[in-house]
């Protein structure tokens, strides 16, 4: 079990499969002269494998959710989820992506295992998408959608972070749009983790201003303490239902009493939190042919060590020095 020094026990693993990413989306990282890790520095496919095993037969894990970057730039991506899946017992396994490269991947994925999908879209619209991200993709990420629904990886969410003076109207357009195409919206605060430390708190688009854009055109009922448990966003019935919409407030609403996820780096790191300043090595353990129960031993003494909060509330907050594109989103 991975438990800390506050009670709070992780069941869910968020993996990193890949610090590249095919889009340069502005509040993650600079448009040019971010420096990849080298590839001897990236956990092999059998590595990862090991360190799911472990965490999932000696550590509890239940969950296993593969981020980037971009996970879908991995090539062992679906060979990985395979195996995964023949895990005893069976985690649940899900997928945050940009969608790019999910139109042709969907099928495969499910086929070996994963369960559902998160896609990362911000607008509906292409001149602000490629504002947002930098690149003409928008058409491809409306596919990749189409084309997880069709897999039948549901509940397909949707993740949007709106930015002052570039989507953050669109709220209302969205929310309709996601509940047209039978989609799961869930707005996210921007969040310190840009390589190139431009977020401000001053300015930043808040929860309330969120949920103040989208009630002037849907009625939202809370959905309730117990049915949030620990997951991340709070939701609301739309219109009486059956459709929701979620906002995860990490600035402005901070969650960390109720967390239940560990993180490991693309690089084999763990961290106790996405905003972590510290990691511990398990890379270095694996190729010195430590045991599983050496590198669970490790795990555990990692998580025993985990903060109360992220930090966020303080004012003098210390922003994390590698991207949200090296540590999973």
């Amino acid at each position: 079990m991975l438990i800390d020094t506050y009670g709070r026990v992780a069941t869910d693993l968020r993996v990193s499969l890949t610090d590249r990413c095919n889009l340069r989306c502005t509040y993650c990282m600079p448009e040019e002269g971010l420096q990849w890790l080298a590839k001897p520095d990236l956990l092999t496919d059998d590595e990862i494998v090991r360190l799911i095993t472990i965490a999932v037969r000696d550590l509890g894990i239940e969950e296993v959710r593969f981020t980037g970057g971009e996970p879908l730039l991995r090539p062992g991506l679906v060979g990985i989820v395979e195996r995964v899946a023949r895990l005893t017992p069976r985690p649940q396994m899900s997928l945050t992506t940009n969608g790019i490269g999910l139109e042709r991947t969907a099928a495969a994925l499910r086929d070996a295992g994963l369960d559902r999908v998160n896609v990362s879209l911000d607008t509906l619209r292409p001149d602000v998408f490629q504002a947002l991200t930098r690149r003409k993709r928008h058409a491809d990420v409306l596919r990749g959608l189409e084309a997880a629904r069709a897999a039948r990886l549901t509940p397909v969410k949707v993740n949007t972070v709106l930015m002052p003076g570039l989507n953050d109207d669109e709220a209302p357009d969205l929310l309709a749009w996601a509940v047209e195409h039978d989609y799961e919206l869930r707005f996210i605060e921007q969040m310190p983790l840009d390589a190139q430390h431009g977020w401000k708190r001053d300015g930043m688009i808040t929860a309330g201003d969120i949920l103040a854009s989208l009630r002037t055109r849907f009625t939202l009922t809370p959905e309730g303490r117990d049915e949030r448990g620990s997951a991340p966003a709070e939701r609301w019935i739309v219109d009486g239902g059956p459709h929701r919409v979620g906002v995860i407030a990490s600035v402005t609403r901070p969650f960390c009493r109720a967390c239940d996820r560990t993180r490991l780096t693309a690089d084999g790191q763990i961290r106790t939190c996405l905003f972590a300043t510290e990691e511990t090595d398990l890379r270095a353990a694996l190729r010195s042919d430590a045991p599983d129960a050496e590198i669970a031993r490790i795990w555990k003494l990692a998580m025993w060590g985990k903060k109360a909060g992220s930090g966020l509330d303080d004012p003098s907050f210390l922003q994390p020095e590698r991207p949200m594109s090296a540590i999973g989103g």
